[in-house]
């Protein structure tokens, strides 16, 4: 029985497990899962005309790894074939989920710099910062910064439950800071609703910042109309509505790819850093006649002009870790910019009373 789920939130849900039998319809057979595979992404896959390359069909693709499927070729000989497929759609969110290994696409991320080092943040943090659900915070002080009066969050998986009362024991415990960095490098995402959480103590005001649209049917551009991502600004709670610098790397995928979405908009917000990975679509799950399990993106988001974020979000400001300078000095040149840019930026308001991002 094939079996379809809408996983909505941006992380690996469980199949459901069906209470009727399904010996009849399992099967091992190489060919019939092939096929199954292919049958659901083209009928359930949402980026085909983002992710192809020019002039190449989804055919063009089965057609492309048909020769490779053998009737007496192993488990393991499947796998990497179904993969070599799948990762043609160049989607993070697309994998094949089985008891022996994880199929996946990472090159989002692992074919461009890092720009983040643990150690380095290590420093920022402290060895008293403090911990509020998933967010470890503190105001800086590593390299003399105490006097610049500003705060650090680290955010590192939405994986990582938090709740208003978390963000706002926070915020209030930062109040006395004239800005604040929120550090989500090499989150690669998580838990949609954690977004929402966050991000609702940054706004004035609910805005809408975005628009998704839905697979409604089985051909490529079966749509549903676009429906406006909504943020909506706490009731109750610590609203911040000074400065922020968010800070991004190729790291930033799926949910967090959706708080980037979220707040690079408000008017007090920068994003500086490197373009996000993306991750744009919902996931949903579905399984092979043999039991495996398929995720593949279902939705398709878009910018409040429109744009894709499939393919990641671009920053206010591109920076660059300097790993020399990380090396001979022990400083994150990605926070240190952050820095910059909020004394400067302060310098210009103290004398326009206007803040530009």
């Amino acid at each position: 029985m094939m079996r379809h789920k809408l996983i909505t939130s941006l992380a690996i849900c469980a199949l459901a497990v069906s209470s009727c039998s399904v010996e009849e319809e399992y099967t091992s057979n190489p060919l019939a899962n092939y096929n199954a595979l292919w049958k659901i992404l083209d009928e359930g896959y949402s980026y085909f005309d983002l992710k192809l390359e020019e002039g190449t069909s989804w055919r063009d693709i089965y057609d492309k790894y048909r020769p490779e499927i053998k009737d007496k070729m192993t488990t393991d000989e499947l796998f990497l074939v179904l993969n070599k497929m799948m990762r043609e759609l160049k989607d993070g969110h697309v994998n094949l989920i089985t008891p022996f290994d994880y199929g996946r696409y990472w090159d989002w991320n692992t074919k461009y710099p890092e720009n983040y080092n643990e150690a380095l943040v290590k420093n920022y943090l402290g060895d008293e910062y403090r911990i509020a659900g998933g967010l470890s915070y503190t105001q800086l002080k590593y390299n003399n910064h105490t006097a610049d009066s500003i705060a650090y969050i680290r955010y590192s998986s939405f994986t990582s439950p938090i709740s208003d009362s978390n963000v706002t024991s926070a915020l209030s415990r930062l109040s006395k800071c004239k800005a604040l960095i929120i550090d989500i490098r090499n989150n690669s995402g998580g838990n949609i609703t954690n977004s929402d959480v966050l991000a609702s103590h940054f706004l004035d005001r609910d805005r809408v910042v975005g628009s998704v649209r839905h697979k409604v049917g089985k051909g490529h551009n079966d749509f549903s109309a676009p429906v406006e991502v909504k943020v909506k600004a706490i009731e109750q709670g610590v609203r911040w509505l000074r400065p922020v610098v968010l800070l991004v790397n190729r790291g930033v995928y799926s949910a967090a790819n959706d708080f980037t979405l979220k707040m690079k908009g408000l008017p007090y917000v920068t994003v500086i850093g490197d373009q996000t990975g993306g991750g744009g679509g919902l996931p949903m799950s579905s399984e092979l006649p043999n039991g495996w399990a398929v995720r593949y993106s279902s939705t398709q988001t878009f910018d409040s002009e429109g744009n894709h974020i499939e393919m990641g979000i671009a920053p206010d400001y591109r920076v660059q870790l300097n790993n020399a300078i990380a090396a001979q000095q022990g400083l994150d040149t990605m926070i240190e910019s952050a820095v910059y840019y909020i004394n400067k930026r302060y310098e210009e308001f103290r004398i326009t009373k206007k803040w530009r991002k």
